[in-house]
Formats: structure tokens, sequence, C-alpha cells
């Protein structure tokens, strides 16, 4: 058996393309020395897997800031925005990527979602009538060629035309359907190109047909691969799936001249069977994917060698695989000098997964049985901690707990009366900018160098000027800014017990965006009030609402790396309850509005429809209704979600029973509100009226336009004005003129509404 990687993180060990990215934007350093930072990373990933016996290494999974993106520029599907831009190639992608706005120009980015089932980010391509498919970049082929300059044969990778142009947004009267023709040509010409090279597979990921498909969409793909592989010469092409199964097309997948196949034996529940009861070609490659590249837990390799023994067993030619990119998981364990032996020894990441790899190679084929004992002995006993006053409270929620009362129209009266707040009212989505003082006061406390009380005091002086700034320029509801926290997930981990933590587990979510994810150890429970004394001085300085800012637990649950021994479902629930007791909490203490984001509410949500409400949405919407079902009437919900397509659960996000939802939806030119106005969505919402993962500063006509277009689906009476997301990621000044502009922009409408 042979082992491939599907993709490899792509941020540096240590975030070094990170910080390199941010300078270069800062114009601290030129693009030269950029992309010698960036050729260092792509190079030490290929030594590293070469040095770890992995037979298929990829290229050109690297990417400045996300592929899809690189996959749009390759083929000059780019709108013409970007293209007059006079400036180099390189910041017009990051123009595309994060918006521009400077004296050659002032455009906004692409829209950005979630990449299927994760919480990485990709930029959707936007193609115009005018645009045509062609091959006029070369980065996938410099890349290969770089790695072969190093003694390394690679295997290219790039975003398979079908997922490509599925995901794309097509701005005109075109479809998919008339590029037919032109990808063909062009993925032909590119794998003609590698051919020349030397390349001996190329590998297009095709994650979208995991999807539901129809036949029209199992027709579209049959043509267009028919057409793609009579070209391929005597390259292998391996086409590569995942997130879940193939069962709409899995015959169709079979009977194309394809020389490799990548299924996903981790969340493709019916993968096996389909090969089991189907068969699998006897002149092609099964690329399984047992590894998991989403999850950090150790493999259990008995039971994957039962997966390979099976196969081997019905005569596939199988090469072990990773199940997905290993871009969702963090770099190595040797950057964690805070885990113990016996705690870490329980973890696999990027670079123990391709020990991984390796060590199921060697078994498969009958050798290494000292790996194999090793692993067994990691499963031996139970390694999760228990709290049975946790399992017994989960055990004892009862139906009425998820009912929150009374309905939610007497509560919108209520709540009218209560806060007496104007039409257009405006707010934040919590966090304020995260400045270097803000992190060196954090980095200063964990380090011993900064006392508690230093700490303390240097927060209260910051949220006493977040304060002020809102007062002054008329925010009608406040935040505190969250100075006190590094991450909205890691930061209530840290506050949960059942939580372990790492010091150095970033993972990429969107260009220079890493997140570094808390790992569920245990049963979850709230040991004493994380928020409330923030919140409470907050609201101490100001006669104005300051909302309680929490993150729901669904959210907590999708951005951790979860247990594998109970459902998510119980985990959620045991998260639920414990941000239950921080909400009355905050309630009790004085906090009349709380905001519970949900953010990564649709992350685990199945990508097949007939899945959603029987394996996911049945709990996931409960857990948040269990959050905050306790509450006085008077008491005001707020909830936000960002960077997903929601449309398609409307019904189900208004079924959470909030008071107020934000959404992200400036850079996805508010298409939301077609879906809010056709659902009749009662709850009260806020659409966002900029992009804060742009520095572009909105002006106030272009964010009185937006709201025009809100005021058309959405009543007056329901509409709030905030921006799509929180603010840390941004600069202090650009965060100020932005919010300046919201207020500005609301007062517009309001006068105008007044004068209607």
């Amino acid at each position: 058996m042979k082992t491939s990687v599907i993709g490899f993180p792509r941020v540096g060990s240590l975030r070094e393309l990170k910080f390199a990215t941010e300078r270069y934007f800062r114009s601290e350093i030129t693009e030269e020395e950029l992309c010698d930072t960036a050729r260092a990373i792509r190079i030490d990933a290929w030594k590293k897997q070469k040095a770890s016996g992995i037979d298929l290494i990829p290229s050109g999974d690297f990417s400045f800031y996300d592929g899809v993106l690189d996959t749009a520029f390759l083929f000059d599907l780019i709108p013409d925005r970007y293209r007059q831009l006079d400036v180099s190639v390189l910041d017009k992608y990051f123009a595309a990527a994060h918006g521009y706005q400077g004296e050659k120009g002032d455009v906004k980015a692409l829209a950005m979602k979630k990449w299927f089932n994760t919480n990485y980010h990709y930029i959707v391509p936007e193609i115009e009538d005018d645009a045509h498919m062609k091959l006029v970049g070369t980065k996938p082929l410099d890349e290969f060629s770089e790695a072969k300059n190093e003694g390394i044969i690679t295997k290219p990778v790039i975003c398979g035309p079908f997922t490509f142009l599925n995901l794309a947004r097509f701005v005109g009267s075109k479809d998919r359907n008339d590029y037919m023709d032109e990808a063909a040509s062009v993925y032909t010409a590119l794998i003609k190109k590698f051919g020349d090279l030397g390349a001996e597979w190329v590998q297009f990921d095709e994650p979208y047909l995991v999807r539901d498909l129809s036949t029209d969409d199992i027709s579209f793909f049959e043509g267009l691969y028919k057409k793609i592989l009579s070209g391929k010469g005597n390259v292998k092409i391996l086409l590569q799936t995942y997130f879940g199964d193939i069962r709409d097309i899995y015959d169709a997948v079979a009977a194309l001249p394809f020389n490799g196949i990548g299924l996903d034996f981790v969340e493709g529940r019916k993968t096996a069977d389909l090969i089991m009861k189907n068969g699998f070609p006897e002149d092609r490659k099964l690329f399984a994917g047992v590894v998991n590249g989403k999850n950090i837990w150790r493999n259990h390799y008995d039971s994957t060698l039962k997966i390979l023994k099976s196969l081997k067993d019905a005569g596939i030619d199988t090469v072990i695989s990773t199940s997905c990119s290993l871009l969702h998981v963090p770099y190595t364990l040797e950057n964690e000098s805070r885990l113990s032996e016996g705690i870490a020894r329980h973890f696999a990441y990027a670079y123990e997964k391709l020990d991984e790899l390796r060590e199921l190679k060697g078994l498969s084929e009958g050798a290494d049985d000292e790996a194999l004992d090793r692993n067994r002995r990691i499963f031996d006993g139970n390694r999760y901690q228990a709290d049975e006053a946790v399992i017994k409270r989960v055990k004892s929620i009862k139906e009425e707990d998820y009912t929150r009362k009374p309905l939610f129209e007497e509560r919108e009266k209520i709540q009218k009366a209560e806060f007496s707040l104007p039409v257009f009212p405006t707010t934040t989505i919590g966090s304020f900018p995260q400045t270097k003082d803000v992190k060196a006061n954090r980095t200063g406390l964990s380090k011993g160098t900064v006392t508690e009380e230093q700490y303390e005091k240097f927060n209260r002086e910051k949220i006493k000027r977040c304060i002020r700034f809102q007062e002054e320029i008329g925010l009608d509801v406040l935040v505190h800014g969250e100075y006190e926290r590094n991450d909205m997930v890691e930061y209530f981990g840290a506050n949960l017990e059942g939580y372990l933590f790492t010091e150095k587990a970033w993972v990429q979510s969107y260009g220079t965006r890493c997140v570094k994810p808390p790992l569920i150890w245990g049963d979850v429970s709230r040991k004493k009030p994380i928020t409330v004394e923030w919140s409470v001085y907050a609201q101490s300085l100001t006669d104005k609402p300051v909302k309680g800012m929490l993150t729901g637990p669904v959210t907590i649950l999708n951005w951790s790396f979860p247990r594998e021994d109970i459902s998510l479902k119980e985990q959620t629930q045991q998260i639920a309850l414990a941000i239950r007791d921080e909400v009355l909490d905050l309630e009790s203490n004085g906090i009349r509005i709380i905001q519970i984001d949900e953010a990564a509410l649709r992350e685990k949500l199945p990508l097949r429809k007939s899945d959603w409400y029987t394996e996911y949405l049945d709990w996931a919407i409960p857990a948040f209704k269990l959050v905050h079902s306790g509450v006085k009437p008077s008491t005001q919900i707020h909830t936000h979600m960002c960077y997903s397509e929601f449309t398609d659960i409307i019904p189900a996000i208004d079924n959470m029973d909030a008071d107020v939802i934000t959404f992200e939806a400036s850079r996805s030119d508010l298409m939301i509100l077609d879906s809010l106005k056709e659902n009749n969505f009662r709850t009260e919402v806020g659409p966002g009226v900029y992009d804060i993962h742009s520095p572009r500063v909105p002006s106030v006509d272009e964010i009185v336009e937006a709201l025009k277009k809100m005021t058309e689906k959405v009543d007056v009476h329901k509409l709030w004005v905030n921006p799509d997301c929180g603010l840390k990621t941004r600069g202090e000044a650009e965060a100020e003129r932005s919010l300046n502009n919201l207020v500005k922009a609301a007062s517009v409408m309001r006068s105008r509404y007044e004068t209607d």
C-alpha cells in the first residue's frame, strides 16, 4: 500500500505566513519578502511529508488566502472591478479577498462563506457574463516545479471544475452550463502542462459530490469529466472527495476512467457499504480516507485496520489517505509544552497524522507490531473525565425547559416599552479592536509580568473609553468591547470545567485569521460566573443598555475539538446548561439585553438536506432555546450568525425564539433579505450593513443605500443597524470611522422615515 495526503496546513507551524502577510499589508515588507516566507513554508511542508514516508505528497494546496480564489485567478475569472485596479496581481488578489481602499481605487471584497461543514472560509468566485475561462496563471505549475527542484515529485492539487462552478456566483444571465466547454478545455490544458513537467498524478478536489445531487448535477458532472478525461494523456487523475459519501453519484464516478477515486471513510457514513454492495473498478486505485483530517484524537488502529483488511480482501488496490485536507488541524504537538505526556499521547496534529499514515501502512503489510501495541495502550481505559452531577443534570432536562414564555409577539411589545429605542436602533456585534496593548496586557498576565490587579485595571480603562466613545457617537445599545477575551470560544472554554487548552494549536479560519480551538476533555460545567463582573462594570458607566456578550452552546461545540465517546448532542446540552447559568446570572445582576452568539450554527449541519432535522437541527435549535428559556419577558435575547449560507434554514433560525438576530449580509449583497421576506421572518433582525473583514471604511451614503434595500424587505420596526461581525480584527481608527458613519446613516434613515 501507498500513502497519500489530501492537503497540508499552510500558515506555518508558528503562523509565519499570517505575520508576514500582515506586515505586507502594512507595507513593512516587500512582495518578494512575502513570497520568500511562503516558499520556505511550502518547502518545509514537503520535506516533512517526505521524511515521514508519505508516497503522494500534495503541491498546489498552499494559498496566500484561499484555494478557491486561487482557482478563479488561475483561470482569469476576475470581476472587472479588481482587474481595473492599477496594482500588482497579488494586490488585486488581496483586494478580491478583503477589499481595497486607497489612491488606486475603492472596491469591496468578494463574498466569503464557510467551506462545507468546517470553520474554514472560502472566497466565493464571481463570474460575470463577459468572463471566459482561460489558463492565465501559473501558481500550481510553479509550485510543482519548486518541489521538483527540491527533489520531491508531488501530486498537484486543484479545486475541481464541478465544485468550483457550483460554488461560484453567476452575476449575469449565464450559469454553469455555459462554462462546461471552457472548463473542460482549461483543465485539460492544465493536465497537459503538469504532464510536461513530469507529474504522475494530478488531484482534482470535488467535495461538492457529497451533497444531495440532482439528475442535472450528475449529467453535468458526467459531461464535464468525459471531456476532461479524454484528453488526460498519460497523467493519472485522482478524483478526491471528502466531508461525506458520494451515494448519489457513485455509479457515475465508477464508470468514468479516473485512475484513482478518493473516498471519505470518516464522515462518509455509507462509503463502505457503497463499495461492498456495488464493487469497485478493478483498474482503479481507491484512496481510502481513514485518518481523520478534522479532529485531533489519535487514530484507533484496530478499527482502521479492519477497514483496510476488508478492502484488501475485496481485492481493491488501496492507498491509505487522510479523510480530508489537514488544513483543519494544527501543525504539530512539538509546539505544545504545557500538555502532559499522559494527555498529549491521545492527540495527533498534522505532523503526527503523517506518522499514523506510515504506521498504518506498515501494519497493513504485516509489520510494526510495536506501533500497534503502543496504539492499543492509548485506548486502554477511559480517557475522558466524567462528572456524574453533569450527567444527571442533562438527563433531568424536561421538554418545557426548551420553551420561553410568553410568545414572541407579546415579548416584543413588552421590550418595545422597556427600552423605548428609536426606529433603526444601532448597535455593534460585540468585540472592539484587539490592539497591541490589549494583547500585551493579556500575554503579560499569562507570563506573570502583569499582576491580576494591573490586568483588570487596564481592561476597566479600556471598557470605560469604549463606553464613552459609543455614547459620544450616539449608539443606542452598547457593548463593553471584550478586551478580556482572546477568542469567543477559547475564552469560555477556559472558564468551563471539562476543557483542555493548547499553546500553539493554531488552525486557519480565513486569510490571516487563525483560531486555537479548545479540546473537550470531559463533562462540561460552569464553576463560577464568567462574564458578569465585566458586564456589570460596563453597565455602571452608562444609562444606555449594555449587552451581556456570550457565545452559544452550538458554536462553542462546533469550534472545539469534541469528544468521540458521547454524542455531539449530549456535549452541546452540557455546554447549554453552563451558558444558561451565565445568562440567568447576568439577568439577576441587571443586564437587560443579552447576546448569545451562534456564529457557527450551520457548521455541523449535514451536507444532505434529508439529514438536517434528524441529525442536527433537532438538537441544535433546542440547545440554544435551553440557554435562554428561563429569562424574563422584558429581557431581550440577541444572537449573531455570520459567513454561512443561512437562507435555506431561515425557518429553523426563526424557531430559535431569540428577540433579535444579526446576520452577516454585506459581502453577500444582502441576498438573505429575500429569504427573510419569503419566510415571514418574525424575529427582529440586523443584517450587517458593512464588512468588518475588510479594511475599507464604508461611507454614510453606502450604508444608507444598504438600509434602503433592507426596508424593501424588512419591516422598519423590526430592523436594526449594525456591522456584520465583531471588530476585533480591525484597527481602532477605521473601526471608529466606520461606526461613526453607521450612526450617521441611521440618523439619515430616521429623518426620512419620520418625514414620510
